[in-house]
């Protein structure tokens, strides 16, 4: 990865980075990141997981101010949609971060550079990184500059069913829900994951996918579809 073109992305992130290394970790998947150990890589997880929690935010601060005659409900589920792993891929594709990301030899040949839930983590991690090297101004300029378009003309907003399932939750007071990730397996570039949802200690459903997200969305759908059973 050379620094020009890094400098292309940072001009597509209207952001130019004091530490470069954190965007480079932004963009260093964890299959790269195994392969390249000894070598000191690290991969974008640990932003990935920092980047998701201010993006969130930052979304919904935006709802907040941009639509102040819309109810929670409706709130929470375009927050939903903006921050899903689809809508977060397209962006990604929008700024061309796929092909800035350092793959391991089987994710490159397996097609990661396009593969959703690479696109969505690294955007997120992308975003913690700018956070940490200049802090939350110039995400905030970002996020705003990325969705602005799509609160202020929301499409249709497809199912959710992590959110439907907080949702049906909050109406019962002193419950509490979790998602743990319960399993993993498979080569870098071809991960499943196993996730369950906990109620009050309780598992009231599991599912899998090729990403956490979309691994917690299912044990959402499964948690939901029981839960209006009984």
């Amino acid at each position: 990865m050379n620094m020009h073109s890094l400098s292309i992305l940072q001009k597509a992130l209207n952001y130019e980075f004091n530490e470069i290394k954190l965007l480079e970790n932004a963009l260093t998947h964890s299959s790269y990141a195994n392969e390249n150990a000894k070598t000191g890589y690290v991969s974008n997880e640990r932003l990935e997981f920092l980047g998701d929690s201010l993006l969130g935010m930052t979304v919904a601060l935006l709802i907040y101010d941009m639509c102040s005659g819309m109810s929670e409900g409706k709130m929470t589920k375009l927050r939903a949609e903006l921050v899903c792993e689809k809508s977060l891929s397209a962006l990604a594709g929008e700024l061309n971060i796929g092909s800035y990301l350092k793959l391991g030899r089987g994710e490159e040949t397996g097609g990661g550079r396009n593969r959703p839930s690479i696109l969505s983590d690294a955007f997120e991690a992308v975003l913690a990184a700018m956070y940490l090297d200049g802090g939350y101004e110039p995400i905030k300029m970002l996020v705003y500059r990325l969705f602005k378009s799509k609160i202020e003309n929301p499409g249709p907003i497809a199912s959710d069913y992590k959110t439907m399932l907080q949702e049906f939750v909050q109406e019962k007071p002193g419950y509490s829900l979790k998602y743990d990730l319960i399993n993993e397996h498979g080569p870098d570039h071809d991960k499943v994951f196993t996730v369950s949802v906990i109620l009050n200690e309780k598992i009231i459903g599991s599912g899998t996918g090729r990403s956490k997200k979309n691994a917690e969305q299912e044990a959402a759908k499964a948690a939901y579809t029981d839960l209006h059973r009984s």
